[in-house]
C-alpha cells in the first residue's frame, strides 16, 4: 500500500515510496544538465528530465518491492514551457525553464498595449517572463516553423507534468492540472478553466492544451514497457509549491508555508474564497478535488535562492556543497555588513523587477568566505521576510521545508527576521510528501485529509532570539542594497 512520488525539480528529479504511515521509506535521486545558451536564457533538454525520472525511478525500485505500490504521483518545475511531438514523443526543440527572462521584452509591450490590468483580472498573475504564456509567444515569433507543428496539431504543449505523463502513458493522455494550468497565463482562475479569450491574446491553440483533471483520482495509467515495468495509476498531481502546501498539511485557511529550494515560495491557503493582492502576491490554484472544489492560496514567488547557493558552489566555487554553509556561515558572528542580493535571473516578490541583477555590496579587505555565505544564507531569510509583510494576514508561526531547511542557521535566521517561530518537519521532502500523500488519497491509502494531517510531525522549532532593533536594522539594509540591485540590465 505504499505510494510512489516523482518530484521533477529545476535541478534533478527525486523519486521516493511513502508509507502509509507517511514515512518516506526510500529515496531516488538524479541530477540533469542546465542550459544557459545566452545571459538570462535558461533551458532543460525534455529528454534529459525524462531520463532522469526513469533513473530516479529506478534507484527507488532497487530499495522497495515493486509489487507493494498502488499509486504514483507526479509534482513538478511549474511554469516551464515544454513540446513534444504526439506520435514520436520527442521534443523538438529544450524547454524554456521558469528562471528564463528573454520574454522581457515581449512583457513590457503587452503592458504597453494596455493588457496587464485585464490578463491580472483573469489569471491572478501578473505580466513578468516568469510565467509560460509569453514564453510560447517567444516561440510563435522566433521559432515559426516549430510554432506551425503545434498550430497544425503535431506538437502538443505543456508543462513538465503533462510532459511526464504523456511519457510514462506512451503518449495516450495529454493532462495537467490546475495548480500547474494557473501558471500559464491561459487559466481563467475563477472559472478553473482554460480561457478562449487568453488564448487569443497570447496566441496558443487551445487543442495544444492539455485537459485538466482533478488533483487527486486516478487520471491515468503508466504504461509498463515505458516506464520501469511499472503499471501503476497516476492518482495525483500538483505544481512543486502546491504540492509542497498539500504535503505540509496545510489545508486551513491561514495556513503557511514557505519552501526553500532553487527559490523560495510562500503560500498561504485562502480556501474557496480567491483574494487578490495589490502589493505583489499571486493569486494562484491551490488544489481542485474530484468534487470539483477549487481552494486558493496566496504566494510570493522568490527566484533565486537555493540557486544562490549552487552560485557559490558551482561558479565562485567557494563552498564544496550546500551542507558546508551552515558551518562556514558560523565562522563569522555576522556578515560585518556584507549584504548579497541574489537577483541573479531578476526579481520576483514582492519587488517583479526582471532587469535587476546580483550585487554583492559592503566587501573590505577584511570580507572573507564566511561572510559572503553568512551574507547568502541572510538575503534568503531577508526575501522571506519582504514576502511575508505584504501577507494579508498576521503568522502565528511559518512551516518550512525544502532542502535548505535542514540547515539550523538559516532557521534560526529567519525567526529572528520574521519575529515568530519556524516550525520545521521531520520531512522536509515535503514537495514529494505532497504529491505522494494526493496520490494516496486519490486511491484510498489514506480516508481523509485528517487522516494525512495526523501524520505530519515536528522536528524543530526556532524561536526568534534576536534583539529586534538589530534584526530590523539589518533589514533596512538589505532594502537599501535591493534599491541598487533593480533596473540594472
Amino acid at each position: 500500500m505504499s505510494v510512489l512520488a516523482i518530484d521533477a525539480g529545476t535541478t534533478g528529479v527525486t523519486a521516493v515510496v511513502v508509507s502509509p504511515e507517511g514515512k518516506i521509506v526510500a529515496t531516488g535521486y538524479q541530477e540533469f544538465r542546465q542550459h544557459f545558451p545566452r545571459p538570462g536564457w535558461v533551458e532543460h533538454a525534455p529528454e534529459e528530465i525524462w531520463q532522469a525520472t526513469l533513473e530516479a525511478t529506478r534507484e527507488v525500485l532497487g530499495r522497495v518491492d515493486g509489487d507493494d505500490l498502488t499509486a504514483v504521483g507526479i509534482t513538478n518545475q511549474r511554469e516551464t514551457v515544454v513540446l513534444w511531438d504526439r506520435e514520436t514523443l520527442g521534443s523538438p526543440r529544450r524547454a524554456i525553464v521558469w528562471q528564463d527572462r528573454r520574454t522581457a521584452d515581449i512583457c513590457a509591450r503587452l503592458r504597453e498595449e494596455g493588457h496587464e490590468d485585464r490578463v491580472a483580472e483573469l489569471t491572478g498573475l501578473r505580466l513578468d517572463p516568469y510565467f509560460s504564456g509569453t514564453k510560447l509567444v517567444w516561440l510563435a515569433e522566433n521559432e515559426p516553423h516549430t510554432w506551425t507543428h503545434v498550430q497544425e496539431g503535431r506538437y502538443a504543449v505543456g508543462t513538465v507534468d503533462s510532459y511526464l505523463i504523456a511519457r510514462m502513458t506512451r503518449g495516450v493522455h495529454h493532462v495537467t492540472d490546475v495548480s500547474n494550468a494557473c501558471r500559464t497565463l491561459l487559466l481563467d482562475l475563477a472559472e478553473g478553466a482554460w480561457s478562449d479569450e487568453l488564448c487569443g491574446l497570447f496566441g496558443v491553440p487551445r487543442d495544444a492544451l492539455p485537459d485538466l483533471v482533478p488533483n487527486w483520482g486516478e487520471v491515468a495509467t503508466t504504461d509498463a514497457s515505458s516506464f520501469c515495468g511499472l503499471s501503476l495509476p497516476i492518482a495525483g498531481i500538483a505544481g512543486d509549491q502546491q504540492s509542497a502546501l498539500f504535503g505540509q498539511t496545510c489545508f486551513d485557511v491561514g495556513d503557511s508555508k514557505c519552501t526553500y529550494g532553487t527559490g523560495s515560495f510562500i503560500l498561504t491557503n485562502t480556501g474557496t474564497s480567491l483574494e487578490r493582492s495589490d502589493a505583489g502576491l499571486l493569486s494562484t490554484a491551490a488544489w481542485r478535488s474530484p468534487d470539483g472544489e477549487l481552494t486558493y492560496a496566496l504566494e510570493g514567488a522568490i527566484f533565486v535562492t537555493g540557486a544562490a547557493v549552487q552560485w557559490l558552489r558551482d561558479g565562485l566555487q567557494i563552498v564544496g556543497s550546500a551542507a558546508e554553509t551552515a558551518a562556514i556561515a558560523a565562522t563569522v558572528d555576522d556578515s560585518d555588513g556584507v549584504v548579497f542580493v541574489p537577483a541573479l535571473t531578476g526579481l520576483g516578490a514582492p519587488h517583479w523587477d526582471p532587469h535587476a541583477r546580483g550585487l554583492i555590496i559592503g566587501i573590505t579587505r577584511g570580507t572573507t568566505r564566511g561572510h559572503i555565505v553568512r551574507a547568502t544564507l541572510e538575503a534568503i531569510a531577508f526575501e522571506v521576510r519582504d514576502v511575508l509583510e505584504t501577507m494579508p494576514s498576521t503568522l502565528a508561526s511559518l512551516r518550512v521545508d525544502g532542502g535548505a531547511a535542514a540547515n539550523d542557521l538559516l532557521c534560526q535566521v529567519q525567526a529572528d527576521q520574521i519575529g515568530v517561530p519556524v516550525e520545521r518537519p521531520e520531512i522536509v521532502e515535503t514537495t514529494a510528501l505532497g504529491a505522494a500523500f494526493l496520490a494516496g488519497l486519490g486511491t484510498g491509502v489514506w480516508s481523509s485529509t485528517d487522516a494525512l494531517r495526523a501524520t505530519w510531525s515536528l522536528d524543530r522549532r526556532f524561536e526568534p532570539e534576536a534583539d529586534r532593533s538589530e534584526a530590523d536594522a539589518a533589514h533596512t539594509r538589505w532594502l537599501a542594497a535591493v534599491d541598487r540591485a533593480k533596473g540594472w540590465d
